[in-house]
This record gives C-alpha cells, structure tokens and sequence, in this order.
C-alpha cells in the first residue's frame, strides 16, 4: 500500500480455496478500514464467481466494482493460477463512473457506444482520464469495441485493459460489474485523476520469414494466405508437431506462442493472437480482425525480448510521474507461454521494481486494450501497464 496527499492505491490478494473466504479476505487487505472509489477485481474461474463477489462487496460495502475471470492472476508478490487479486482505488483527487454492456456479441460496436455514453466523462472534472475496459475476447473482433467508443468519446479519452481469461479452454470468460457475474459482456470503469494517468505498451516479438497475403478474411477469421488454406499455411511454414493438427487444445497452445504479425506503419508489425483453427474450413480464427489483402509474418520472441518489453512497457508508463501509488498490468497469456514459470516470475519482480514499492496488480490476458490517440487501441500477445501517479 502507498499514499500521497489524499489518494491512495491498495491491492489484496487471497488463495483461500473457499469462495466467499478468498473474496472478503482480499478485499479487506486491499481496503485496510478505508472507503474505495473503485474496486478492480482479477479472480480465477475456479471460484464460484458470485460468492466471491459477495465476499468482496460485503467487506467493500458496495462500491463500484469492475472485473473478470483471468489466465494467470499477478500481484506484487507474483504471479499465480488459483487466486483472486482485488485492486482498490480512494481518497480525494478520483472519480468513478462504471457501465456494463450485455450480449456484445450481437453488436460489439454498439457495445462499445453504449458503455462510453452511460459512462459520462466529464472532461472538466479531473484533468487526468482513462476509460477501463474489461471485455470479453471470445466475443469476436475486439477493435469494433474501440470503433464503438471512438465514435462517442473521439481520442480525447486514453484507453486501457484487457480481454478476460477462462484457463485457456477458450469456452467462457466472464465478467464482473457490482455484484453481478456476466459472460458475453464489456464492463468499463471512467477514471478521473488530479494526478497523471501513464499507460505503456510493447509487445516483444519480431516477424520471420517471408511475409504471406492474406487472400481471404472476413473480421478476426483468416481463411487463406497466398492463396492457400490458411491453417495448412500456418501448420506447414512452423513444421507444427502431429497432434497441432488434429487436437484444438493442442492447437491453441502452440498458437499462442507463434502469433501473426500485421503490416503497420510503425516500425513494430501489430499482433494477432490466433485462439483457434476450423479445422472444417483450414482457417484461423485470431481474437481480433485481420484484414484481407493485407500483408502478414509469422512472429517469434523469446525471454530477452519479451522482459525488455516489459521495461520498455513499464517506462512509458511512468513518463511524467515521479512515483506512482501503483501499477495495473494486463500481461497476454502467449507471453506467459514463451517466459515459463520461472520466467513469469521475474517478469512480475521487474514489473514491482519499477513500480518502487508501490502495489501491483493485473492478469494474464486473451487481448490487451491501451490507446493513447488514434482510432486503434485492440493489440495481442503485449503487456499494457497503467500508472496510477
């Protein structure tokens, strides 16, 4: 826990296998006797999620609450698989509004306005903003929520936050807004500073190989490269082992460590996490749109350039804040995949270092969210950590 002025940042984290236990128990280390503006909560799906949440809104005594299920739970004391990790946000100098949007699926645009007008951003009440978002990746192409809020907010409001998580069974994901326990849904929280908001961004990966056309798209599904089946493209260039062919789990681990890489017009190609083949259709099905005629690589990285990411990340973060009261971080599940547990630990202790004593919180994400300007802000396999000065 760290403090300056009035404002303060307080994270708990609890492995208390019993739901309603683990819920009030992290929320009271997270608190410490104070009144939130905000609660921020990453949880395991093992948990019976709306026990939890009970736990957790008794002990904070309903305050505004956004979250999700996860891939991986992070802290300042590390990373884990079986947790839940809760964020509380108080003191004067913060204002909150939270939205929630059901059944994006149906309209991830329209999802996307719906939360960003119920959220009601007054640029004139704080002079530092973010918008949080927590959404569901599984939902289709993630840049239609950005389009969506773009088109209610411009680039006048920074964006940050990730796409929920299930354990990698790429089944469901779910939710949090107050009590209530979603799947298929964006929640949003609008935060307002009297002091700096820094968001950082970087992915660590580099493309190899000859690049390929995609010669049939629709959305976030890649039905042929160069005028091939696009999965047998992808399976034959990485010499993929047996079973990545004909198992969709085994697929989906392999994937998550061998992405696409977009053509963009900045020096670093833009990332799309591939979640799934139709192995019906030989496509690829990526969390995020992949546009036809578009040039693509396959992408590689390793553990030297995945954790310099991370402090190019965290760096950015803090450009113009002298210490921050604490870090966010949503950390992509395929960078997870190349960094083992060993190597997630370390991640997460130079995360802390260069928070400076100040709480850390985040998760292991399907899809991160950071938008600085511009009409884009949906990447893939990235770390975004957001600095609360």
């Amino acid at each position: 826990m760290t403090s300056a002025v009035n404002r303060w940042v307080g994270v708990g984290r609890s492995a208390d296998k019993e739901s309603y236990t683990a819920g009030s128990s992290a929320a009271t280390n997270a608190l410490r006797g104070r009144d939130a503006s905000l609660m921020i909560v990453f949880a395991s799906d093992d948990y019976d999620l709306e026990e939890l949440l009970r736990g957790i809104n008794d002990v904070s005594g309903d305050r505004p609450l956004i979250g999700c299920s996860t891939a991986g739970e992070i802290a300042t004391d590390g990373p884990d698989d079986s947790s839940v990790v809760v964020t509380a946000l108080g003191g004067e100098g913060f204002s909150v509004t939270t939205a929630a949007a059901r059944g994006a699926s149906k309209d991830l645009r329209l999802s996307g306005s719906s939360v960003a007008r119920s959220l009601e951003i007054d640029p004139l009440e704080q002079p530092h903003q973010v918008l949080m978002l927590l959404t569901d990746g599984l939902a289709g192409d993630q840049q239609e929520i950005m389009r969506g809020i773009y088109e209610v907010t411009g680039a006048s409001v920074p964006l940050v936050g990730g796409c929920a998580g299930d354990d990698l069974d790429m089944k469901q994901t779910h939710q949090f807004h107050g009590r209530e326990v979603m799947t298929d849904a964006v929640v949003a929280a609008g935060l307002g500073s009297a002091a700096p908001l820094g968001i950082g961004v970087h992915h660590g990966w580099r493309a190899v190989g000859e690049p390929m056309i995609v010669t049939k798209s629709e959305g976030n599904k890649v039905y042929s490269l160069d005028n091939r089946p696009a999965l047998d493209v992808y399976l034959e260039r990485l010499e993929a082992p047996p079973e990545v062919h004909e198992d969709p789990a085994a697929f989906t681990r392999f994937a998550m460590t061998h992405p696409l890489g977009l053509r963009r017009r900045s020096d670093e190609p833009q990332v799309r996490f591939i979640g799934e083949a139709d192995l019906e259709e030989r496509a690829l099905i990526c969390i995020a749109e992949v546009p036809r005629s578009g040039m693509v690589w396959l992408m590689e990285g390793d553990a030297d350039s995945v954790l310099e990411a991370t402090d190019a990340a965290c760096r950015d973060a803090l450009v113009g804040i002298d210490r921050p009261l604490g870090f966010v971080a949503f950390d992509c599940i395929a960078r997870r995949g190349v960094l083992g547990d060993e190597g997630i630990k370390s991640e997460v202790k130079r995360i802390a270092a260069h928070a400076d004593g100040a709480p850390v919180a985040g998760f292991y994400t399907y899809g991160e969210i950071a938008r600085t300007k511009g009409i884009t802000g949906f990447h893939n396999q990235t770390l975004v950590v957001l600095a609360i000065g």
